[in-house]
């Protein structure tokens, strides 16, 4: 009898540990699939004091917005989610585009290109050492998903 209440226990405590992790990220299976991979990024940068959720949010239409200008469409769509919008989620709108982690990271590399002619890197003369994530986490992001929105999503965890 004993047995079976402490079966019935673990049973329990690991149903409970595999909802609070899919609680913990309730836009999985939403806006991309389950991420096969996951890393962990320790950034170089310390978050931003004025770094917020109106901040992310203006970040990312600024580049929605920039990314409308171009004379061809939109190869990705960028978004923030969460209670204060420090989920950023990245989502290939075309087909055959980051459908691999070598592909995420590719994206990425081509992000922290992009990241480091910045002025605030250039000011700082971080331009040469500071990477995409770093600027994520001085915006105050703290996860950071890519997916081609089908069956392949990588996923960023900042520190």
């Amino acid at each position: 009898m004993r047995k079976s209440y402490f079966i019935a226990a673990v049973l329990l405590l690991a149903f409970s540990a595999s909802t609070a992790a899919r609680a913990q990220d309730r836009h999985s299976g939403y806006y991309y699939p389950e991420p096969e991979t996951t890393e962990v990024y320790e950034a170089r940068a310390g978050t931003l004091p004025q770094a917020d959720r109106t901040l992310r949010i203006a970040f990312v239409t600024g580049i929605t917005n920039q990314n409308a200008g171009h004379p061809y469409p939109p190869q990705a769509a960028i978004f923030a989610k969460g209670d204060e919008a420090q989920k950023l989620i990245i989502v290939a709108l075309v087909d055959g585009r980051i459908d691999t982690l070598y592909r995420a990271r590719a994206e990425f590399a081509n992000m922290t290109s992009a990241a480091r002619v910045l002025p605030a890197f250039q000011e700082m003369g971080v331009q040469d050492q500071f990477t995409f994530f770093d600027l994520a986490k001085m915006l105050g992001f703290e996860q950071i998903t890519i997916t081609n929105g089908r069956e392949f999503a990588h996923q960023v965890i900042i520190k």
